[in-house]
């Protein structure tokens, strides 16, 4: 599936946007994250434009399409693992981004064909004290039956691709010394 087929496709839930606020509408689960993964302004930086660039994403091991833009509304992406007919594609479309000096960051939110239904936010922030933190938060729930019945297995994977995305901001940061 490529992202240019999902110009017409609707989002896959209502509240749009609630990732940005970190806020969860009744009946799906949260995964929330905030951590330290660096120091000082280049790491920040590094961070960011990993984040909008889809890197975060490719460190995580996630499949990118090269031509996909830069995170921005209206963006659609299609982020996968596996290979050939075994990989599993998670078509999202980004309905918001924040870029000031300190803050930059983007929500998605899944269109059909994700084997969730929900929203996911990634934030690098740079702190006065000038460590970088990445805040991840998301809200979903199973798409359909088939990932209802498999329901412990695709929260293990969801939990596992959280702790690559933590680890690929690490490195997009440089990590924190010592």
């Amino acid at each position: 599936m490529k992202a240019k087929d999902l110009s017409a496709a609707p989002l896959t839930y209502d509240d749009v946007g609630l990732s940005r606020v970190h806020r969860t509408p009744p009946g799906y689960r949260t995964t929330e994250v905030r951590t330290a993964v660096g120091v000082g302004e280049d790491a920040f930086h590094r961070l960011a434009e990993g984040l909008m660039g889809w890197e975060l994403h490719r460190l995580a091991g996630l499949q990118v399409d090269a031509a996909t833009p830069a995170a921005a509304e209206g963006v659609d992406v299609v982020p996968g693992f596996g290979a050939g007919p075994l990989r599993l594609s998670a078509p999202c479309r980004v309905v918001w981004t924040e870029r000031t000096s300190t803050r930059t960051g983007f929500g998605y939110g899944t269109l059909p064909g994700h084997p969730e239904s929900g929203e996911e936010g990634f934030v690098a922030s740079l702190e006065e004290n000038g460590l970088v933190v990445f805040e991840l938060f998301a809200f979903s729930r199973h798409s359909n039956w088939f990932y209802r019945a498999g329901g412990p297995v695709a929260e293990g994977a969801q939990r596992l691709v959280t702790r690559r995305y933590v680890a690929a901001a690490k490195a997009l940061a440089g990590g924190l010394a010592g």
